[in-house]
């Protein structure tokens, strides 16, 4: 098999990547169809409420993020994905009956993407994390990536089929087709063989006992090459990832198309989503470079999108921005979960889920009123901006840090501190533990913390 696709040889993996890829072609059809229906049927192409439906399907997981940590590290996470995706599947179903049976206003649909927000809050992490359970530790970087790959051909069909179903026979019908794909999500988990998860047998990476979200913090503290990836994810996500506001109201008030071509661009960035996907997976391990040069590829794309003169312009610079926004986002999720302790793998990546939908909430209407009041053209330089941002704060990060060089033990080994180790008894005191570098495939470990306190190089450690 090729080593882009090396993952599927693990049969739980590929049970899970068929059920999910059927799921997120559901789920991008109902994106589509409900920016569509807001932007065109609620309103009079008013970005700012497509804004604001974004958020409140995103912004709950800021909010709810130390709960969900906590239920991702304390819970069965195949048995919390049965029910987060049966509750997804429902609302899908009862939304589609409400707009074919109804007359839905803007707030009824606020609120169908408010109660999808919450559920997705508690989905998201999970989601992710279930990686880990499911392929050897040396393939969770690949995994991840295939994971972007299956979320990408997904976005190559659904913006195009929901397009044409939107013109065809309405947004209702949508709704429903979606509510029917989570069958094949829910059926894939129930497929997946619990003995044959990584770690069944042993003692698994979540633990049983109470433990807070603040230990996710306390961890994320000392571990400064983490808190720069989900700086600039926050950075990329908030400012430069509002593509259902942007990308619509570019469709519509710049180039003067409807709903089929709005499709059809969503599903022409995806061909670049795809395309970053795929380079990830072929990739050894998720590099702190990588995430930098994607970040600058970014910014640079978004200028191009944003000063296109014509509709085939704009979706190469589509193609090109998705290619980098998932370079981006495959490159540091692989990042954040081979580089954080199993103890509390879930609540560092309920944190960093957090942060790359968090911001949405202040983004996604930001770039509405952006749209609304200079015109879309500058709400995509916005995006620009963040891409750009974000490369300067990495810089800054390897200016302090000199480098960032990673720590030498006397034996002349790579090594880095883990400065939380959870005590097996309620009460203990956690200690410190040291961790040899060849057991993580970051790149970047840890940052030179003494020099930072103004301490000699010299200083024993």
């Amino acid at each position: 098999m090729s080593a882009v696709f090396r993952s599927l040889a693990v049969r739980n993996y590929r049970y899970w990547f068929a059920g999910a890829l059927v799921s997120n072609i559901g789920a991008w059809m109902q994106r589509t169809a409900q920016d569509w229906i807001v932007l065109t049927e609620l309103t009079d192409h008013d970005a700012a409420a497509v804004g604001v439906v974004t958020a409140l399907q995103l912004g709950p997981q800021l909010v709810l993020t130390p709960v969900a940590g906590m239920v991702n590290d304390r819970f069965d996470r195949r048995r919390v994905l049965l029910v987060t995706q049966a509750l997804m599947g429902v609302l899908a179903f009862l939304l589609g009956a409400f707009v074919l049976l109804g007359h839905p206003t803007l707030w009824h649909l606020y609120g169908f993407a408010l109660a999808l927000g919450i559920v997705s809050a508690f989905d998201t992490p999970v989601r992710q994390t279930f990686v880990s359970d499911l392929v050897p530790r040396d393939l969770v970087g690949n995994a991840v990536a295939l994971n972007s790959t299956s979320f990408n051909l997904s976005r190559l069909a659904g913006p195009a089929i929901a397009g044409l179903l939107v013109a065809a026979v309405g947004s209702g019908w949508v709704f429903l087709i979606n509510g029917v794909t989570f069958v094949a999500v829910i059926a894939a988990v129930l497929a997946i063989r619990p003995d044959e998860l990584i770690g069944s047998g042993a003692p698994r990476a979540r633990t049983t006992r109470r433990v807070g979200f603040l230990d996710g913090l306390r961890y994320l503290r000392d571990r400064s090459d983490l808190r720069l990836v989900m700086v600039m994810v926050f950075i990329i996500s908030t400012l430069g990832l509002n593509f259902p506001v942007v990308l619509s109201a570019m469709v519509t008030l710049t180039f003067h198309q409807q709903a089929e071509v709005y499709g059809v661009m969503s599903s022409v960035m995806g061909v670049g989503s795809l395309t970053g996907a795929l380079l990830s997976a072929a990739r050894s391990r998720p590099r702190l470079r990588t995430i930098v040069g994607g970040a600058l590829g970014f910014g640079l794309a978004s200028i191009g999108a944003a000063v296109a003169p014509g509709l085939g312009t704009f979706a190469i610079a589509l193609v090109v921005q998705g290619m980098f926004v998932l370079t981006i986002l495959a490159s540091a999720n692989g990042f954040v979960q081979l580089g954080c302790a199993p103890a509390v793998r879930g609540r560092v990546m309920a944190v960093y889920m957090a942060v790359l939908m968090g911001g949405t909430p202040i983004g996604a209407p930001f770039a509405g009123w952006v749209a609304n009041t200079f015109g879309p053209r500058w709400a995509m330089g916005v995006s620009a901006i963040a891409g750009l941002s974000a490369v300067g704060v990495a810089a800054w990060w390897l200016f302090l840090t000199r480098g960032g060089r990673l720590h030498r033990d006397p034996e002349g080994g790579l090594r880095h501190p883990l400065v939380l180790d959870l005590p097996d008894e309620p009460g203990a005191t956690p200690e410190p533990i040291t961790q040899p570098i060849a057991t993580m495939t970051t790149e970047i470990a840890v940052i030179d913390t003494d020099a930072l306190r103004g301490r000699r190089r010299g200083d024993p450690r």
